[in-house]
């Protein structure tokens, strides 16, 4: 069942032309804008819940033993590798399972082992008896879900990592809800993440206009990111800034960090206090702008993948520092898409550590994607009111924010925190096991 809820949730367009505001939810409430939960809830029919995995048919051992071939009762089939089978063994003396961890040490697995017997105890259980006559058993509805096929794989990838984006530009209509709801509704907590995951952004408003409540929504999901800046840090003019958001000039788009070997993956921006005139936060879906460059300048974005600039950091705030790092602007996975932005023009250092005749083709490649960040297309404005918290993916979002007028007393005043990716898919998932009542 929570397959099927969750696709529902993740699949679902932000919708144009209308406010997409998260509303708090109780049974019939909506899900995201004109989807509820017992629309979501509808086609479940469809699907097999995993209560209800298919029996097995038939079992039997192939290539000389090395391969055990499942025939399911709905048609389908599935093979496993023995020695996969053996790696996994869930007898008590492979497996840890009030740990939920393999025992079986990898210097005691035969990579090369073959089955000695296979034999179905009944339609929910396959047996098997290795060639030292140690046992195991498995469960089908066990095996069913860790089937190799690519449907399967591709299935248990969405699942554990939910990797499906969903893009979009200026006309972006921002995820909305209440820091109450998210604080104290684990249904719409799990919204708040899978939106966040899925679109990138969402804005949780009604917060209170003071310091430490970015400390409550990192006890919301576990725990907060400590940086050299401390657990959370105050950006508003200050005096011999030690960080360039410390002033009230303008600021171009950037991610977070990048100077760190692993930048935070999530930043939260609390306002507490906003300026009369000026202070807009910008915003841009840095993944759309790098599937924009890819397809308009391919060298230029093999550029930005494979060239490692150096980023620096020195100074002292939470404890002095002095921190060195070298990033590529877009990392990019196996298939080159990307997977992390790492772009801050502010700490990005002097020392260039790449031959003479590949700087001038690598500012140029740099421009054009800044080009794209900064054009009508692409980009989002918008000005947080005090109470308003943006959320925000800090691998994919870039940020930025337009200057201000000076004072002698703080007239802008928000409070940040950072969280890793980690910590808030491990609250995701957590929360969706309790939300849609899973094993």
């Amino acid at each position: 069942m929570w397959r099927v809820v969750a696709k529902v949730l993740l699949r679902t367009k932000v919708p144009r032309g209308r406010a997409c505001c998260l509303q708090p939810v109780h049974k019939g409430r909506t899900l995201l804008a004109g989807i509820t939960w017992h629309h979501a809830a509808q086609g479940l029919h469809t699907a097999w819940p995993l209560s209800m995995s298919p029996g097995i048919q038939k079992v039997e051992a192939l290539d000389a033993g090395h391969l055990i071939r499942v025939e399911w009762e709905d048609g389908s089939e599935s093979r496993y590798p023995c020695v996969w089978l053996r790696d996994n063994c869930q007898c008590p003396h492979c497996f840890l399972h009030s740990a939920r961890a393999r025992k079986l040490l990898f210097e005691d697995l035969d990579v090369n082992i073959v089955v000695k017997e296979v034999t179905l105890a009944d339609r929910k259980k396959i047996s098997i008896k290795w060639p030292d006559e140690h046992a195991s058993e498995y469960e089908a509805e066990w095996l069913k879900k860790r089937c190799f096929s690519e449907e399967a794989r591709a299935e248990m990838r969405e699942t554990l990592f939910l990797p499906e984006y969903q893009y979009w530009g200026s006309d972006l209509q921002l995820p909305k809800m209440t820091f109450e709801d998210i604080m104290y509704n684990d249904e719409s907590a799990y919204r708040w993440l899978c939106t966040l995951k899925k679109v990138g952004i969402v804005i949780l408003t009604g917060a209170a206009a003071r310091q430490g409540e970015l400390i409550k929504l990192g006890h919301r999901i576990g725990f907060l990111r400590l940086t050299f800046y401390g657990p959370t840090w105050q950006v508003q003019d200050k005096a011999d800034a030690n960080n360039v958001a410390y002033t009230t000039g303008k600021l171009c788009f950037h991610t977070d960090y990048p100077v760190l070997q692993h930048p935070p993956g999530v930043q939260f921006l609390h306002c507490i206090k906003q300026t009369a005139t000026g202070g807009e936060t910008e915003v841009v879906d840095g993944f759309h702008a790098c599937n924009k460059l890819k397809q308009q300048n391919p060298q230029a974005y093999q550029i930005l993948s494979s060239t490692a600039v150096d980023y620096t950091d020195v100074g002292r705030d939470y404890c002095d520092f002095a921190v060195q790092c070298k990033q590529r602007i877009i990392d990019v996975d196996s298939r080159g898409q990307a997977v992390r932005i790492n772009y801050n023009n502010a700490t990005r250092d002097t020392v260039f550590d790449i031959p003479a005749e590949k700087v001038r083709p690598f500012y140029a490649a740099l421009k054009e994607f800044n080009d794209l960040l900064n054009s009508a297309e692409l980009k989002f404005t918008h000005k947080l009111k005090p109470g308003d918290i943006l959320t925000f993916d800090n691998w994919r979002v870039l940020h930025g924010r337009q200057s201000y007028p000076s004072g002698s007393e703080v007239t802008r005043h928000l409070e940040g925190a950072y969280a890793d990716w980690d910590v808030v898919m491990s609250r995701l998932r957590l929360l969706r096991k309790r939300v849609l009542k899973t094993d």
